[in-house]
């Protein structure tokens, strides 16, 4: 954590300096059925709010814990229900600084059960939570603490059954749905938000006894909308609540949001279908099948059906299935923006590891310590693939040394908080190099082609490094590299090609050289950047002697890629796990899949970098040679 941070949270100031990191989380384990601590990196115990916990596994309740209700984690209320608040009759739930400890639950934590939960804290301009004793007095403000006005509002009476209450801005204060029910919109009525949108301070209840009734208990959850509270400036939003109007088809909707979602609640409000909870911690693949939960009822997860897309400026509907895409219906939704926090705010190994498989069958097959979002594995000690997979894609490998379209890998999942794979049979010589986005540092975008050949992204500053493929044509993998100009380089290839030039870089979009791309057609793309004591993408002249590269670190590379740009060369890479020492150091090729070569001293450590030896080839320290490479710390 940086020192600007700590200082913030020391001070408890918000917006600037506040992300979605800080303030919401999706996190998924396997039960175990005891006493654990689930971390998560919300401090629950200072700021409150709540968790929401499913069992993906069983037909089980939904539970939500929340610290306005019961600070002491004895009480839940269920989503998929109409009744009163649950007494468990001890503590399941400790709200702590980092986190949450639960107990054994069958909903929160049942042994040998695949578990999710979101965690929601309280701050201004995302959410807060609210209790109030009604009055039956309609026209009555409830004070609030968003400090912005609120997008969607769920309340519930605590004391006794009653059903969920929603307000949602996109259908105004005359209409309500509830949380409990398939049932559509109701209304137009004063009941229950006496036909008063709320305010950035207070929302209005009506007299319904299901909002306000005399002496009778209530929690209310209300989510901001749009609030540009956030980000290092503090201009940023990280929530939004809107609508659009489904047209049945597979190629439905596309909702621009200005950023990527990570978490999403659907509705039809015109229609008799399930509520919708979907998110990235368990899978949104691009053109793969999407779990699904649903609010209303206690059912085990689903999803065998490609429903949902999201991308780096929002989400796309998939589906002709009613609950996403009821034609001519209005479909509510509340989304969560993808973490946000920059490179800076991490340590180096929070955001790139490399790890070998675990032989025992555990899983995940790879751990690294955080949840990634690309990696590329090689059975390094004996001729090889550099198989390279990522969340946005699922199942969906591509090999770095061919030019196929992509295959399945059925075996790979996404959905833990420190690796991947589930690979019955495993090999230690398996190696991983796994990698976690983070603006500044590294992205990913799945998009389709245009034919302006521009792709958005969510980087936040120009990349410096791009590989590009066509996920489902037989193409070369084509790299940009800042250092080597707007120029083309393959990674099948060991020469650049001239002609391809043409590649542009901002903040928020590259555009492609011309020729590269075919328009409808899906890409997939990684994008780097240089990040202070992090990441270096640059370049050096070979001297045929010992070539210091400082890369302004302070504890040497972990990991060096080095590309010729001026003649032959292929794509060298070396680890520290496999070893870059004084001495031989073992290295692979991204183009080839030939074992590693364990006999050749090419690069030794150097404390603000790596150092290119003289025993080098041309491929890597030719006299006046050209060469871009990407380092690691």
């Amino acid at each position: 954590m940086s020192v600007t941070k700590k200082l913030l949270e020391a001070s408890g100031g918000g917006g600037e300096g506040a992300y979605v990191d800080d303030v919401f989380s999706t996190y998924v384990w396997e039960g175990d059925g005891t006493d654990r601590d689930i971390v998560n990196g919300i401090d629950l115990d200072d700021k409150g709010g709540l968790v929401w916990f499913k069992n993906r596994e069983d037909s089980r309740n939904h539970a939500l814990f929340d610290t306005e209700t019961d600070p002491t984690g004895q009480y839940y209320l269920i989503s998929n229900s109409s009744a009163a608040t649950q007494n468990t009759g001890a503590s399941q739930l400790t709200y702590n600084s980092d986190g949450f400890t639960i107990a054994n639950g069958n909903s929160w934590n049942a042994n040998g059960k695949k578990m999710a939960s979101w965690t929601f804290a309280k701050q201004g301009g995302f959410f807060d939570v609210v209790t109030y004793t009604g009055n039956s007095v309609a026209g009555r403000e409830i004070p609030h603490g968003l400090r912005s006005v609120p997008g969607m509002m769920i309340v519930k009476r605590t004391d006794n059954n009653a059903n969920w209450r929603v307000y949602h801005t996109s259908l105004g204060a005359d209409y309500w749905l509830q949380l409990n029910e398939t049932s559509d919109k109701t209304g137009p009525s004063a009941a229950i938000w006496n036909s008063t949108e709320p305010t950035s301070t207070s929302f209005t209840v009506g007299s319904s006894s299901t909002i306000n009734g005399s002496g009778q208990e209530y929690v209310a959850y209300l989510f901001a909308h749009d609030a540009q509270e956030f980000g290092p400036d503090g201009d940023e939003s990280i929530i939004k609540c809107g609508s659009y109007e489904g047209n049945g088809s597979t190629n439905g909707p596309e909702i621009d949001l200005g950023w990527e979602p990570q978490w999403l609640l659907i509705k039809d409000a015109d229609g008799a279908n399930n509520w919708i909870v979907q998110d990235v911690m368990r899978g949104i693949a691009t053109d793969g099948n999407d779990p699904y939960l649903q609010p209303n009822n206690s059912d085990a997860e689903s999803g065998n059906f490609d429903s949902v897309d999201v991308n780096a400026t929002g989400f796309k509907i998939k589906t002709s299935a009613g609950m996403f895409n009821d034609s001519g219906k209005t479909h509510i939704y509340m989304a969560i923006r993808r973490p946000n926090k920059p490179a800076e705010e991490f340590e180096p190994d929070e955001l790139f590891a490399v790890a070998a498989a675990d032989s025992q069958g555990s899983y995940p097959n790879w751990t690294a310590g955080f949840p990634i979002d690309m990696s590329w594995y090689n059975s390094y000690q004996s001729s090889g693939r550099n198989y390279l997979y990522s969340r946005l894609t699922g199942d969906k490998y591509l090999q770095t040394q061919y030019n196929s379209a992509e295959a399945s890998g059925s075996s790979t999942k996404w959905d833990y908080q420190d690796g991947y794979g589930e690979w019955s049979s495993v090999n230690p010589t398996w190696m991983a190099w796994m990698f976690k986005r983070a603006p500044g540092f590294f992205d990913v975008v799945a998009q389709d082609g245009t034919s302006d050949q521009v792709f958005d992204h969510s980087l936040g500053v120009p990349p410096e490094f791009i590989m590009l493929k066509s996920r489902s044509n037989t193409q070369a993998w084509a790299v940009y590299a800042e250092p080597f100009g707007d120029g083309t380089l393959y990674l099948s290839s060991s020469a650049p090609n001239p002609a391809q030039n043409g590649w542009r870089a901002t903040n928020t979009t590259f555009t492609v050289a011309g020729g590269l791309i075919s328009p409808n057609q899906p890409y997939i793309a990684y994008l780097w950047a240089s990040v202070p004591g992090i990441c270096d993408i640059g370049s050096y002249t070979g001297t045929g002697n010992d070539l210091n590269v400082d890369c302004g670190f302070t504890n040497g590379a972990r990991f060096v890629l080095i590309k010729r740009t001026d003649g032959s060369g292929d794509w060298y890479y070396w680890d520290t796990l496999r070893g870059i020492v004084t001495g031989n150091d073992p290295y692979l090729l991204l183009n080839s899949t030939d074992a590693q070569v364990t006999n050749t001293d090419y690069i030794d450590p150097l404390a603000s970098g790596f150092t290119v030896t003289s025993s080098a080839p041309n491929a890597l320290n030719a006299s006046g040679g050209e060469y871009i490479y990407m380092a690691i710390a």
